[in-house]
């Protein structure tokens, strides 16, 4: 029995009702021959979202402006993910580059919580429960990603199997670019058998074909550190003394890989050294550039005379820390030259980030290192990209894209999202990203300069009426005008045409490096604007132009006159339309609908069958069969 004939049998059950047959019916079309199986688990915030659409809108006392016209704009928001991601589905649609994120990994130890209550181990709907949660947030983000847009997903053993087959799936098995292996030095001395200290990182592509293909990381220098391996290895120094000499380098937070592990010996593997050597007698000076202050020298004095290390310093192949007292170290690299593919299996040091949060008094367990995250954004090619982090826990990766950016010159722009769980959001992933940009004190008291350069805005989500009444459109258009400063970059508030316009009629933006934008409430005033427009002198820089429209129609005959100098949009239908494409179904299909495409389908399949069969025996009579 093919599945039309049984979902004609389920409409003439008796006892259900017609929503209930239809269920029935939308389960079985569901039905895989192969693939990924789990028992959907809906969340409440799904059932919100059938009837209210989430919109971002902006807390500006919490922005941070740079004095910089250049500095990039990156974004935080407030509120549940998958009430972000429906919001970004219209206003980065297609523009995200790099997606990286660290789901809850579903250890069963109050990691993941679902409908407001921990998933706990012994749960019988645990991984489905896992499953619905990730399919419906990895279905919006594959939308988000760039035609060569990639997503990079953290994960460990306990969801690892299921995920590798959701994202092939939902991004296809011939888009998964790798799965890396992610060692670090937390050691599970309480295993039972094996002490498990790496993870995983699945890295899948929007589209293979079309993913930049010049990835790399710089290159070890090995044979420098050959040389200095050998050169400690022979000194006077106990092993211990050797290994942290030895260590300091690998701490260069730029690329740090598993094969730094190069040279070994009976006293174990050690790795590049620092700036200083045993027995050096040269006593001088160097000066922490951004301090200004002297940096630490230890006992033994540098290694390198006063004029190469000056040498060293302008051709940037030494690392200075945040402050003087890190020693200053030879970079992994001789040249921008030296460059190699990222590696399957890769080394960080998980605690230094865990140093660095209570070292500044922020309370988050197990934050990732800034080394890998920033060993991530480093991978992809475009130093311009756009970056998205939707489980943002404590904002590592906004402060790895700002820090990458600071280190190559880059322009990446971050989006970070999380909710305000026990405050998280305002007092962890705000405030953190908050000190890195304007700069904060060490525990020692000592000064470490911001990354001034950069410009960060906060948002909440707010949720309205999915009812499209005429009150409701209004009000929609207006608390969206945030998401359309996102959405076009541009945050400055001007005049509009050398006059000040009433903000209940309309708003003008102006970023004053060719961004502009005018959102029109009042439709009644359309021709007033488009008159002031006229009168001005038109200087090539197109207008985007948003004007509220019961219908599809952004009333362009009304903007006849300056039609070469805007580009319009009806609002809010495109709101609208781009959320139809991920928001729930307010209503199941009608049972006559359903049956009609099961019955299209099977006819379909039937066809194709009876090709296929034909084909075959045509096969037989070219190779001499009967006919």
């Amino acid at each position: 029995m093919n599945k039309y004939e049984l979902a004609k049998k389920i409409t003439q059950l008796e006892g259900l009702t017609n929503e209930e047959k239809a269920s029935l019916v939308e389960i079985l079309r569901s039905q895989k021959k192969y693939g990924l199986v789990w028992e959907d688990k809906p969340e409440e915030i799904e059932t919100r979202l059938v009837d209210e659409l989430p919109v971002l809108t902006e807390v500006p006392e919490r922005a941070i402006v740079s004095e910089s016209p250049d500095a990039p704009n990156h974004i935080l928001i407030e509120g549940d993910n998958l009430e972000a991601l429906t919001a970004l589905a219209y206003t980065h649609e297609g523009k995200i580059d790099v997606i990286y994120i660290d789901p809850p990994y579903n250890t069963g130890n109050k990691d993941f919580v679902y409908n407001d209550s921990f998933v706990d181990r012994e749960d019988g709907y645990r991984h489905s429960k896992w499953l619905s949660f990730m399919n419906k947030r990895l279905q919006i983000a594959k939308s988000l990603l760039s035609s060569g847009g990639v997503i990079f997903i953290s994960i460990d053993d306990n969801e690892q199997a299921q995920l590798k087959l959701l994202c092939d799936e939902i991004l296809g098995e011939g888009n998964c670019i790798a799965q890396v292996v992610v060692a670090s030095n937390s050691a599970k001395n309480n295993a039972k058998f094996i002490s498990v200290t790496h993870e995983y990182l699945l890295c899948y592509a929007k589209d293979k074909e079309t993913l930049p293909t010049n990835w790399a990381v710089l290159k070890n220098n090995i044979n420098q550190f050959n040389k200095i391996a050998k050169k400690l290895l022979n000194s006077s120094l106990t092993p211990e003394e050797i290994h942290s000499e030895l260590l300091a380098l690998t701490k260069y937070p730029k690329y740090y890989e598993f094969d730094h592990y190069t040279y070994v010996d009976k006293r174990g593997p050690f790795r590049a050294s620092d700036l200083t050597a045993p027995g050096s007698t040269a006593k001088y000076d160097i000066i922490h550039p951004k301090t200004k202050k002297t940096c630490k020298t230890g006992t033994r004095g540098w290694g390198y005379s006063e004029k190469v290390i000056k040498d060293l310093i302008e051709k940037d192949f030494i690392y200075f820390g945040e402050d003087e007292t890190v020693m200053p170290q030879l970079k992994n690299y001789l040249s921008e030259n030296e460059k190699s593919l990222p590696k399957s299996i890769v080394f960080f040091d998980s605690q230094a980030s865990t140093k660095w949060m209570k070292s500044q008094h922020l309370d988050f367990p197990f934050p990732k290192a800034l080394d890998y995250i920033k060993y991530i954004g480093s991978m992809y090619p475009n130093c311009k990209a756009t970056v998205l982090d939707f489980f943002a826990g404590s904002g590592t990766t906004l402060h790895a894209t700002m820090q990458l950016n600071a280190e190559d010159g880059g322009h990446r722009k971050c989006i970070l999202v999380t909710n305000n769980e026990n405050n998280i959001c305002e007092n962890v992933t705000y405030e953190r990203n908050k000190r890195v940009i304007q700069g904060y004190t060490t525990p020692k008291g000592e000064e470490v300069e911001g990354l001034h350069d950069n410009n960060l805005r906060y948002y909440r989500t707010t949720l309205l009426s999915r009812d499209k009444s005429v009150k409701n459109m209004r009000q929609l258009v207006r608390l969206a005008t945030d998401m359309l400063c996102i959405k076009n970059d541009v945050y400055t508030e001007a005049e509009f045409c050398g006059k000040k316009i009433n903000p209940n009629i309309a708003r003008y933006f102006d970023n004053g490096q060719g961004n502009r934008m005018l959102v029109i409430y009042e439709e009644r005033a359309i021709q007033l604007l488009v008159q002031l427009m006229a009168q001005t002198e038109d200087d090539g820089i197109k207008t985007m132009v948003y004007v509220f429209s019961p219908g599809a129609d952004p009333y362009t005959d009304d903007f006849e006159d300056v039609a070469e100098r805007v580009k319009l949009c009806a609002l809010p239908s495109a709101i609208y339309e781009a959320y139809k494409r991920v928001l729930p179904k307010r209503k199941p299909k009608f049972l006559d609908e359903a049956l009609r495409e099961m019955k299209t389908q099977a006819e379909a399949e039937a066809n194709a069958q009876q090709t296929l069969d034909f084909g075959e025996d045509n096969n037989m009579n070219e190779e001499g069969g009967e006919a």
